[in-house]
């Protein structure tokens, strides 16, 4: 398990990775937990990482198939934990600190 702190202007965000089980939640309410397709996804986002569904009704849903999709295709947590970061850094959020294991953060650089 890995779990990720990330910084978003005044909010902190905790990813956690279990496997091939990806969680998000925002530190303000209580890291309360869930997965990509609970999540509210920007369109403009959506539509930069897939051009195709530009002009879909389902963009939304599709989005996040993929996304699952993707995350089933990288071999361990450890890769997941990159493809996360360097995809949430790519839109602005900040890495703080990774927790493995149980065992205490340490700060990402």
């Amino acid at each position: 398990m890995i779990e990720v702190l990330f910084e978003f202007g005044n909010e902190t965000i905790l990813v956690v990775i279990k496997g091939k089980d990806v969680q998000f939640g925002s530190t303000t309410y209580g890291a309360q937990l869930a997965d990509i397709s609970g999540m509210k996804l920007s369109y403009d986002g959506a539509v930069k990482e897939f051009p195709d569904l530009a002009h879909r009704e389902d963009w939304q849903e599709e989005a996040t198939l993929r996304f699952k999709d993707h995350i089933i295709k990288l071999n361990s947590e450890e890769k997941v934990y990159h493809y996360i970061v360097e995809e949430l850094r790519s839109y602005g959020y900040k890495p703080m600190t990774k927790k493995m294991k149980g065992h205490r953060p340490v700060k990402i650089k």
